[in-house]
């Protein structure tokens, strides 16, 4: 029998499980708009510079023209960055900019997965 390749629905992703207590519980709530590492590696890099273009992006997480422009794409929808298309020497040039919103969701994100580490210390 095959397994379907749709991805998860949100809600069925984010929704503890039965029985789940503490860290487990805590971990299901996690963004999963950021929590994917291109997207924390997009915001991340956002919030330690003013802009960073395409290329710039690109290089500094190494990965490929498409995945970026998706997993950017996904975090310009969500108003976590904003995105300045224009062109140098007759270039296109594409820049990045994290958001107000952007930076609020990283910092519920940071201080949430502090909050898991403390409580996987005890």
């Amino acid at each position: 029998m095959a397994k379907s390749s749709a991805a998860p629905r949100r809600e069925d992703v984010e929704r503890p499980l039965k029985g789940e207590r503490g860290g487990a519980a805590e971990a299901a709530k996690l963004d999963r708009l950021i929590h994917e590492r291109v997207r924390l590696g997009i915001l991340s890099a956002l919030a330690a510079n003013e802009a960073l273009t395409f290329a710039e992006l690109k290089t500094l997480l190494k990965t490929s023209d498409g995945n970026l422009s998706v997993h950017a794409r996904k975090l310009e929808t969500a108003q976590y960055v904003a995105v300045v298309k224009s062109f140098k020497d007759r270039m296109p040039r594409t820049e990045y900019r994290l958001t107000a919103q952007g930076r609020r969701a990283l910092e519920r994100y940071l201080d949430h997965l502090e909050s898991l580490i403390r409580a996987a210390r005890g």
